[in-house]
């Protein structure tokens, strides 16, 4: 149980109902308690922050004025919806957010019935809220459904698609804009810059100041002129705010409101809850509001690992090897110095995917377009056109949003575009929505399409420049999230020929065909097996396409049993091309493949989660030791 000395109202409040009967001076003090559990807990174990913080006050609000969970109320992404977490009935689970076994950071159906819609990928609560919405109408039934989307994800152009399709259908709908100015780094949303730059402007205010004082001398006449000049202010400002093109989609536009002024925002919901058609209210926020260390900080913490709670410091563990991420983002500068035709794009993700170093050491060749992934790749293929060589670097999971866009505009036309995917394989505390688990396999069946893995740092550089300067058409390079693994780099790059494995370790018993991270483990699994009396060669095959058909073939002629491995899905996944390789080849080998299984993996540390998965070293040679003792295995089948 929480301490009520440290929070008086919120350790009374289990679930929305509790907060009811509560006046405004207790609401607030709620709001209070809010922020400082989430500091309190969020600093000792990390997880989302500085969204939440400033969507108390909204939070609060909405769960004040609306009868939820029969009111349905969508959170966009989940980053901004702790504080919605803990006021409906988690607040001790809290504690295990993004943890093994417990809640998730994102909002999950299974989780709470107050968790209406699951989403961990941003832009899609409006298109939700609109379907319970339409759903709500054919069942005849009166609930009220509440969308709340942030800035950031107002860059998807998913929402205006369903705005837009909301304005068409007319139907009840409240969509509640949290507008803190920040996506994960600083915003790219042109309308939010266009209105903050318009009013902020020295010749706007200088002049505003100049009518004040002006009209202040002119008595009863100058207090009228006042009025007219506030009135003009305000046309003007229903001229450049976003309120335009929302009501031009069919909305009817309220605000901007202050969103962490309480007392308007219980006023405006209550306003606004029973009228028809389609309503935004636009809340201004502070994104890390009420703490200072994320109120100064460039992300304004977006998400933490566990921190310093008076300094908001991280707290890092001592030593250990710099992340691919790093390694990628640095690589890349590299290239770059030495050919100006190469550029970095990002989807709103410079820090995630590494592009914050060339953000700052070659601006120029440096594109943010926002939580657009569909126009990261298509504005790819123009560039491209043009002789640009782009490389887009987007998560393995948000890539997918764009698979359209990889097969209709970049790879039918044959461009030369480099997908940089972070964060393949398990990701770990994100969980299924985050996990790049589906990469090898959509886009493994895209002709034309060159995938590689590298199997340390030194082999990702290698093939960041192969990519860059040695292929035609579209290539993919994945590589997983965390440390690398400490091998020495050297100055300069090497070329690696394109479909071309390599031998690490020779043996006789049983062949490990390995791709990017699972080389390591398929060494270490090796040094367990010979322990074992089993020798096993293990082959770094580095691409997923085109597959080296030589060394299969090598393969096939000396091994009988052979295992694929892979941080894949397996339908589909790179097990998957060995096995039809040798189908179409009439070959007999017994084959065995170990990655991920044809399932949705929850969240855990990465270890947790290949340990429980048995792809850890110890659980691949358990399989492998099972698979060679056995006289004959199905194809595919996985001990």
């Amino acid at each position: 149980m929480i301490d009520s000395k440290k929070y008086p109202i919120l350790s009374k409040v289990d679930t929305p109902a509790d907060i009811k009967h509560l006046e405004l001076s207790e609401l607030k003090v709620l709001c209070k308690d809010i922020r400082e559990y989430m500091i309190d807990v969020i600093s000792e174990i990390g997880g989302h922050f500085g969204g939440g913080l400033g969507a108390v006050e909204l939070t609060v609000a909405i769960h004040k004025v609306f009868n939820t969970p029969y009111d349905l109320l969508v959170w966009d992404t989940g980053h901004q919806a702790y504080p919605h977490k803990i006021i409906t009935g988690r607040k001790e689970a809290l504690k295990k957010i993004r943890k093994l076994n417990g809640i998730s950071g994102f909002l999950k159906r299974t989780e709470s019935e107050y968790d209406t819609f699951g989403a961990g990928h941003a832009s899609t609560s409006i298109s939700a809220a609109l379907g319970m919405a339409l759903a709500r109408d054919m069942k005849k039934e009166d609930r009220r459904v509440i969308a709340v989307i942030g800035d950031g994800a107002m860059t998807g152009g998913m929402a205006y698609e369903a705005m837009n399709n909301s304005g068409i259908n007319k139907s009840n709908l409240i969509v509640v804009f949290n507008d803190n100015r920040m996506s994960i780094a600083p915003n790219v949303w042109q309308i939010s810059n266009y209105f903050t730059e318009m009013i902020a402007h020295p010749d706007y205010n200088k002049f505003k100041g100049q009518i004040w004082n002006l009209t202040g001398k002119l008595d009863n006449f100058g207090d009228r002129l006042r009025k007219i000049a506030a009135r003009l202010e305000k046309g003007i400002k229903s001229v450049i705010t976003p309120g335009i093109l929302f009501e031009a989609l069919g909305f009817r536009y309220f605000g901007p409101i202050n969103g962490h002024n309480l007392h308007q925002m219980l006023r405006i919901f209550e306003h606004v809850k029973d009228l028809n058609g389609p309503i935004l209210i636009h809340a201004t926020t502070q994104k890390g509001k009420g703490y200072e260390p994320a109120e100064g900080h460039s992300q304004k913490l977006h998400a933490s690992t566990p921190f310093d709670k008076i300094t908001g410091k991280a707290i890092k563990k001592s030593g250990g090897q710099p992340a691919y991420t790093k390694i990628f983002g640095d690589a890349l500068v590299e290239i770059i110095e030495n050919n100006k035709n190469v550029v970095g794009i990002t989807a709103a993700m410079p820090d995630g995917t590494g592009l914050s170093i060339l953000k700052e050491k070659h601006p120029k060749n440096y594109f943010d377009v926002g939580i657009a992934e569909q126009h990261a790749v298509t504005f790819s293929a123009g560039l491209a056109t043009q002789g640009i060589i782009p490389v887009a670097a987007i998560y393995s999971t948000f890539l997918q949003r764009a698979f359209d866009q990889i097969i209709h505009d970049v790879s039918i036309q044959k461009l030369h575009v480099v997908f940089v995917l972070d964060r393949a394989g398990l990701v770990g505390a994100d969980g299924p929505t985050h996990h790049g688990a589906f990469d090898l396999t959509y886009l493994r069946l895209i002709p034309g399409m060159i995938i590689m893995a590298p199997k340390d740092e030194a082999e990702l550089r290698n093939m960041l420049y192969t990519a860059v300067e040695h292929c035609d058409g579209p290539v993919a390079l994945r590589y997983p999230r965390g440390s690398a693994l400490g091998v020495p780099l050297k100055e300069g790059f090497d070329k690696i020929e394109i479909g071309k494995a390599e031998t690490i370790i020779n043996g006789d018993d049983v062949a490990l065909l390995a791709l990017g991270s699972m080389v390591d483990y398929s060494l270490k699994a090796s040094e367990l097996l010979r322990q074992e009396g089993i020798n096993a060669q293990v082959i770094n095959m580095r691409f997923a396409k085109p597959i080296d058909v030589e060394k299969l073939d090598e393969v096939a002629d000396k091994f009988t049993k052979i295992v694929t491995l892979e941080d894949n899905n397996l339908p589909g996944g790179f097990g998957s091309a060995i096995v039809e390789y040798f189908n179409d080849k009439n070959y007999k080998n017994d084959i065995l493949r170990i990655g991920l299984p044809d399932k949705f993996t929850d969240h855990g540390t990465q270890a947790e989660l290949h340990h429980l998965l048995g792809i850890d070293p110890e659980g691949i040679k358990d399989q492998i030791k099972v698979f060679c003792e056995s006289k004959t295995v199905d194809q595919g089948i996985v001990f």
